[in-house]
């Protein structure tokens, strides 16, 4: 937490602003709407996980249709796709960002229209804040004329050629989850480049009531939007997200500094024209049983450290999804750790991290 998230959070309390909507909730999504620019318009939810659900109804996403998404994930990107009663189709990654790859992308689009199905959309994923390839994407999107639902939930304060992630597809989305480089305690946020689509947004999110003296629903509605109280949170979030970001990338650079000469270790390097925020820091083993020795005693010294995401195609609740491989996620699991990467560690606390790698791997 930073200096200010008690005061806004007391002037929900003084004011009796609780419920969702409120000054706390206005000035949260001003301040997203500031610092991400790209005449994005803010809508602040209850998760990232409402925020894709309601990103893939607008675009009219509905039973019987597939979405695109990238497999190598968490499966919030993909389980909304499923809420809407449409299928997943599984895209691999490819090894410059170890983001959505366009090859298999546009191979997996030409299969799909081929068949008679016509995928309505893409999940785009900025997986650990690292920029997934804007341009090819998005060229990919306009050839086909296929929405990019841009799942910025790890990626908020990561930039691509100068613009902010979250402004690059058609909708954006960011999460302030618990565990991400700012937080709201749960929450998240739409974003759109329209005004039309934050209204209709909003309006699904409060359970889609229509404009009446009395409770009257002529659409399906959700409770999604966010309270009051969190979005006082987030208001102080905010204020200190560029601090979060440079500590992060400071991990990060000291991770590399310390340990690009053990043998078998490697980063992931930014390509030219993007800026990570580095939420994770990730590091490439040579073998999954270098990885788990280096989880196990990480462990030992009571240090958590994980395994990269599996990929959705090998998760059980997905086994029946059709999928575009390449062997490139499955790889980055087997041999990927994320190392602790909160923004409140000390320069100590990254030494011994570090201590304990090399004394197992040299």
């Amino acid at each position: 937490m930073g200096k200010t998230e008690e005061l806004y959070v007391k002037e929900a309390f003084d004011s009796n602003w609780i419920a969702p909507l409120g000054p706390n909730v206005q000035h949260f999504e001003n301040s997203i709407e500031d610092y991400i620019g790209n005449n994005v318009h803010a809508a602040c939810l209850s998760s990232g996980t409402g925020a894709i659900h309601l990103a893939l109804e607008l675009l009219g996403v509905g039973h019987g249709d597939e979405v695109l998404c990238q497999s190598f994930t968490f499966s919030a990107s993909a389980n909304p796709i499923t809420y809407l009663g449409a299928s997943p189709i599984f895209i691999d990654s490819e090894e410059d960002t170890w983001n959505l790859c366009p090859v298999l992308l546009e191979k997996a689009i030409e299969n799909r229209i081929k068949k008679g199905k016509k995928p309505k959309a893409i999940v785009a994923v900025h997986l650990y804040g690292m920029p997934y390839k804007v341009d090819e994407i998005n060229a990919i999107s306009r050839k086909y004329d296929i929405p990019v639902v841009e799942d910025s939930a790890e990626a908020l304060g990561s930039t691509y050629k100068g613009f902010q992630c979250g402004s690059l597809g058609e909708i954006g989305i960011l999460s302030f989850n618990g565990n991400k480089i700012i937080t709201t305690s749960g929450g998240g946020a739409l974003l759109a480049k329209s005004e039309e689509i934050k209204r209709r947004a909003v309006f699904l999110a409060t359970q889609a009531r229509d404009n009446a003296p009395h409770y009257q629903h002529s659409h399906i509605g959700y409770n999604y939007r966010m309270s009051n109280v969190l979005a006082g949170i987030g208001r102080g979030q905010m204020e200190v997200l560029d601090d979060r970001v440079a500590a992060r990338r400071n991990n990060f650079d000291f991770y590399r500094k310390n340990l690009s000469e053990v043998p078998g270790i490697r980063f992931l390097e930014e390509p030219r024209g993007t800026r990570s925020n580095r939420w994770l820091t990730c590091i490439l083993t040579p073998s999954y049983k270098i990885r788990e020795s280096i989880r196990l005693a990480l462990g030992n010294e009571n240090i958590e450290s994980r395994p990269l995401w599996k990929p959705m195609h090998l998760q059980p609740v997905f086994k029946d999804a059709i999928s575009f491989t390449n062997g490139i996620s499955e790889a980055l699991f087997e041999k990927g750790l994320c190392l602790p990467s909160g923004s409140n560690l000390e320069q100590m606390d990254l030494e011994r991290i570090c201590n304990v790698i090399k004394k197992e791997l040299v």
